[in-house]
């Protein structure tokens, strides 16, 4: 088989397996479960970005500095797509939106851990394709790698979409739409892999700028609404967990 159809097939597989997994659990989750593990959800997005995304996007980038600077114009540029939803949905002063409607945020957070997670998986596609192109047996390595890594994550985001309103259903397709974004990286990096190695970074760090925006501006808001001992003690203890997922499969696969 050639390398592009590895890379196409490893693209898919791939995607599609870590979303089916984490679905496996999400899915099938009870109905009041969906809040608590929303702080799971958190830990996991925060994970990912200062355990794996980060650290991988240092490692390649010449210019630590600049890669600062994206990850705060990211944040900025979160926000202002955050406003411009908002603004478009809305131009009188007692739409919901203008008071503090649960829903609204909740909503917001599902488009955004999608436009995110787009990014994430766009880039593990030029990954694949960069080990492929290496060697046949380290593509299929990294691209196992990838999927383990991605499952935390992925029940993570389905969490955040079931929290924001999105039926069952939904939330699997988009989060099955959005893996395909892997197979566009994967076949664009086989056909220009120098030129989109130049760019992988900056890719890291806006997919790092969209998860700490959700977590940081959407979700961890919400936490403050239960102030009991119990309620914060579960919190923490979940966002614990979500923390700790992330750093037991990277540790387990070696990435």
């Amino acid at each position: 088989m050639s390398v592009l159809l590895w890379i196409i097939a490893a693209s898919l597989v791939g995607g599609a397996l870590s979303v089916l997994c984490a679905a496996l659990f999400a899915l099938n989750a009870r109905a009041h479960w969906v809040n608590a593990l929303v702080s799971y959800a958190i830990g996991a997005l925060l994970g990912a970005v200062f355990i794996d995304i980060l650290p991988e996007a240092i490692t390649l980038t010449k210019n630590p500095a600049a890669l600062g600077a994206t990850i705060l114009v990211g944040i900025l540029l979160f926000f202002t797509l955050e406003k411009l939803l908002l603004w478009r949905h809305c131009h009188h002063h007692h739409c919901e939106v203008h008071e503090p409607h649960e829903t609204s945020t909740q909503g917001r957070s599902g488009m955004m851990i999608m436009v995110g997670d787009t990014f994430h998986n766009f880039v593990d596609g030029v990954i694949i394709a960069a080990a492929f192109m290496t060697d046949v047996q380290l593509g299929i390595v990294t691209a196992l790698a990838i999927i383990a890594h991605e499952i935390p994550q992925e029940v993570g985001d389905f969490m955040i979409l079931l929290h924001s309103g999105y039926s069952k259903t939904q939330a699997l397709m988009l989060n099955l739409i959005s893996s395909l974004a892997t197979l566009v990286g994967g076949v664009l990096a086989y056909f220009a892999l120098q030129s989109l190695q130049n760019i992988v970074p900056t890719l890291l760090a806006l997919a790092a700028a969209s998860m700490i925006y959700v977590a940081v501006a959407d979700l961890i808001p919400g936490l403050h609404q239960r102030t009991r001992l119990r309620d914060t003690v579960e919190q923490v203890s979940l966002i614990v967990a979500g923390v700790s997922s992330i750093f037991l499969v990277n540790l387990l696969v070696g990435v």
